[in-house]
Order: C-alpha cells, then structure tokens, then sequence
C-alpha cells in the first residue's frame, strides 16, 4: 500500500522550494474529470522543464516516457529502467506543485510489475499514471509497424493490480489503447475501452499516428464519454483545439514538446559557439544566470542562511 506520510513529506519539500505555490492547485481527478472544456497537460522529463512549465501557466504535467528516456540517453523502448523513471519523477514532483500523470509505458511488465511502479511513482510524488496496452517491451508508437498489443483479460489484469495495489481515490489510473497505431480499427478500439473501463480506469486515453484527427473523434463519438478521453495530437497538431472542445475530450496532452524544444535550441546555440568561437553573439538569446536562479528559488536559500546559519561578528562566531 502506498505510504501517506510520503505524501506529506514531499508537499513539505515542495513548500519549501516554492512557498505558497500549493495555493489553488487543482488535483489531476479534477483537471481529468472536466468535461466542458478540455485541460491541457505539459511534457516534462526532468525537474527544471517542470519548473519551467509549470511557470508558464500549466496545470498539470505528462512525464513523457520519449523524453525521460531521451535525456536520459536510451531509446523509448523499455531502455530505460522503472527505477530511473521514478527517480525522475520524484525530482519534477519536487520541483513543482502541479500533479503529474506519469507515462507508465506498459507497466515494464505483468501485472505485479505494474502494481509495484504504481505504487513507487504515488510514494514518489505523482498523482497518476498512464498504462498502454501493448506487450513488453514496448516501441514507441511512431517507430515502425512492429506494435503488438497485449491480450485483453491479461491487460485488464494490470489495471485491476494497480487499483487495488494503489487505491487512493486521487490516484488517477488511464488505460491507454493503441489497437488504432497497430491497425486493429474502431471495433478493436472500443472493445479494449469498454473492457478498460469495467477494470477500473479512471480514463481512456486513445492515440493514433494518423495526420488528421479523424478517426480520435470517431472513437470519441463513438464512446460517448462512457470515461473521459485523453489524447496526444503529435501527429495531428494542425487540428484547432475547438474541434477537441465539440467532441467532449477531456484532456489533451501535449506530449513532447519541452524535449523537442531543448534539442532545436541547444543545436543552435552550439552552431553558433563552434563557428564563431566566441559566446558573445548569443549571449542575448539564452537565458541569463539571474533567471536560472530565479527559477531554482536560489532567495529561499539565502533567506534560510540568514534564518539558519550563524552570524559572524568582527570575524568571530566560528565553530570550535
């Protein structure tokens, strides 16, 4: 069972790191769960692109399994170790308040693989996690054709062991279902949803390859908003968020584009300084140290030196 007091201890480190912060902060059920408008949840992949976020405005975060994997220096094809995505994670949880949705790949395994990295990522600061249903190792969905997914009753299975290994009710658990990346169609889609659904998920994300958003509001017709539906346009960007609005999805998830983002500025800036051999023409176009320490709450730690440490007076006070 996941240990409440950790709970506790992390917003108490997050207070500390950003007072005042927890202030009107919306649970991840609640941003989920709204079915009016959609909410938009931000990719991060380590603590400062979730400090970074989360000053931005958004209100809650998508630990993308492509970018942690990706800073990280493996490929998104279950490289990456479950102990080092819940490292990561407890490091974006301690820097920012916003709850964070967790890219739980396929559970790294079978159920008892599932049930334990639930239960690690709600000790380690996240306010849910996403299970796809496709078998392990998993590939990541835009890479190639080889995308096999898990038997039905054996996929159900891991969703039942994380609700009952986790069973916080604000603990969000969503059932990812790739039957469109594989090619399996609507029928195969909506039997996995339903299936997903009486299993326990909180919500159904559904995803595609495709460039047009055409056959995602064909399943959000179709499914009738039996749970809320979660997406990840990558591929279909061009579609105007309205269109998300008038077909009932609860939540999108811009799912990349912090990794991205970094790659296409830390290129540029290195094609600058290797071929002009000086810093001195870029310097007006990155961030300036003042604002990085900004950003890290460097005044907290000065205003606890001054609360904490001892003061010296005439060159006297040190420890003997």
């Amino acid at each position: 069972m996941s240990d409440p007091r950790r709970g506790r201890i992390l917003s108490e480190k997050r207070h500390l790191r950003n007072p005042g912060a927890s202030e009107g902060v919306s649970t991840l059920r609640d941003l989920i769960c709204i079915r009016d408008r959609p909410s938009f949840l931000m990719e991060a992949h380590d603590a400062l692109s979730a400090a970074i976020a989360q000053r931005a405005g958004f209100k809650a975060l998508w630990a993308s399994g492509l970018s942690i994997s990706s800073s990280l220096g493996y490929r998104d094809a279950n490289e990456a170790s479950w102990t080092q995505v819940v490292e990561v994670v407890e490091r974006m949880a301690d820097a920012a308040e916003i709850p964070i949705l967790v890219d739980g790949d396929s559970g790294f395994g079978n159920f008892n693989n599932a049930r334990l990295v639930a239960r690690k990522l709600r000790q380690h600061g996240a306010s849910g996690v996403c299970l796809e249903d496709t078998a392990f190792p998993k590939m990541n969905s835009f890479v190639g054709d080889r995308h096999p997914l898990a038997e039905i009753g054996e996929f159900c299975g891991r969703l039942k062991a994380v609700k009952d290994q986790v069973p916080d009710p604000e603990f969000v658990l969503v059932a990812r279902i790739e039957a469109l990346i594989a090619g399996y169609g609507q029928h195969e889609a909506l039997a996995r949803a339903h299936a997903y659904a009486e299993a326990g998920a909180d919500a159904i994300l559904i995803h595609s390859r495709k460039s047009d958003p055409s056959e995602i509001l064909a399943f959000a017709r179709l499914w009738r908003n039996r749970l809320p539906v979660v997406i990840v346009p990558t591929k279909y960007y061009c579609t105007p968020v309205a269109e998300y609005r008038a077909a009932g999805i609860s939540t999108v998830i811009w799912a990349n584009h912090n990794m991205r983002a970094a790659i296409s500025a830390m290129r540029h800036v290195c094609d600058r300084i290797i071929q002009e051999e000086s810093i001195a023409g870029i310097e007006d176009e990155v961030a300036t140290l003042d604002e990085l320490f900004e950003l890290m709450n460097y005044g907290e730690l000065s205003a606890a030196e001054e609360k904490y440490l001892p003061r010296a007076a005439d060159g006297q006070g040190q420890a003997r």
